[in-house]
């Protein structure tokens, strides 16, 4: 049977794999993201890399029924192109589906990674295969990712799913990359946690060494507040708490409005486990409408850093359905 090629491009790092229809990862590489003179190299790196792994399996284009990709940035599914991928260093219009096009004459389809990441734990990971899951990504910002019907949600200009976006402070209104106030991914992301400690430190008389971390000077990190309030830290509790406040709120919207039977907690943040999702869940279903509670499950994401790759083998298998 045909294979497909799922590519999930980050920061750092493209990881690459070979995909089996059933969405088993048969083989799996990754590659340095090379984003010197604004990024000009990657595409041709990752196409490079794809030739160099099919002549080592003594595979040709002929093996695989398509090509799928999850990007940072602006993606549009439609054109195949990607804008605004800062990290990346592509300010300007890429043109991704083009170049893999000339490259190996297969089908090529492109997803936000967010978005592909979703899909991938829709499929095979926490959704089960559900056909109405949405994903929270909890990383350095908040990514989502929104799948109905088996289906990716993109929208109108395929910003859909923008999650971290959502409004939900609107006590200190705390500024927000996107240039809006309030936003989840102000408070509720690795950066939003730590943002949350820096301002409620003050405020705290007690003993605690997150915030003698804070008063010291010291990089205190996001894992190291999560660390401390598992050990019963009081001050480190009450700063998660206002992040799981936050991230309640938020949850609760998405499952009134959608109501998915799974809402997937990815992203680094995720790793402080059993103990953050049950403290997510307790206040989203606070929020939620008493059916929905009874159906949507929140639960944890299940294929780490493969999500990406099996999103993208997935959408693949979507279009060529």
């Amino acid at each position: 049977m045909k294979k497909i090629i799922g590519i999930d491009l980050g920061g750092t790092s493209v990881k690459l794999a070979i995909v089996s229809q059933e969405g088993e990862i048969l083989e799996k590489w990754s590659i340095k993201t090379n984003i010197l003179e604004n990024g000009k190299a990657i595409i041709s790196d990752i196409i490079q890399s794809i030739r160099e792994h099919l002549d080592l399996y003594q595979l040709t284009a002929d093996d695989f029924i398509g090509i799928g990709m999850g990007s940072p940035g602006k993606v549009d599914a439609a054109h195949k192109t990607v804008i605004g991928a800062y990290n990346l260093g592509w300010s300007n219009l890429q043109e991704v589906g083009k170049a893999f096009d000339e490259a190996f004459g297969l089908p090529f389809y492109i997803g936000n990674d967010a978005n592909v990441a979703a899909l991938g734990e829709q499929w095979k990971g926490a959704g089960k295969g559900n056909s109405d899951v949405v994903m929270f990504t909890l990383g350095t910002g908040v990514g989502g990712g929104i799948v109905t019907n088996g289906q990716l949600v993109t929208g109108e200009g395929g910003a859909a799913g923008e999650i971290g976006h959502l409004t939900v402070d609107l006590d200190y209104l705390t500024p927000c990359t996107c240039g809006k106030k309030g936003c989840l991914e102000a408070v509720a992301s690795a950066t939003g946690v730590v943002n949350l400690a820096h301002r409620f430190s003050s405020e705290y008389e007690g003993d605690s060494l997150i915030k003698a971390g804070i008063d010291n000077g010291d990089e205190v990190t996001s894992k190291e507040i999560f660390d401390a309030a598992k050990s019963g830290d009081v001050f480190a509790n009450m700063v998660v708490d206002k992040f799981v406040s936050y991230l309640g709120l938020a949850v609760s919207h998405i499952a009134n409005t959608l109501s998915p039977s799974h809402i997937v907690i990815g992203g680094g943040v995720s790793a402080a486990g059993e103990f953050l999702r049950e403290k997510i869940a307790t206040k989203a279903y606070d929020f939620t409408f008493p059916q929905i509670r009874e159906t949507c499950h929140i639960v944890l994401a299940e294929l780490g850093n493969d999500a990406g790759i099996i999103g993208a083998a997935q959408l693949v298998r979507l279009e060529a359905e």
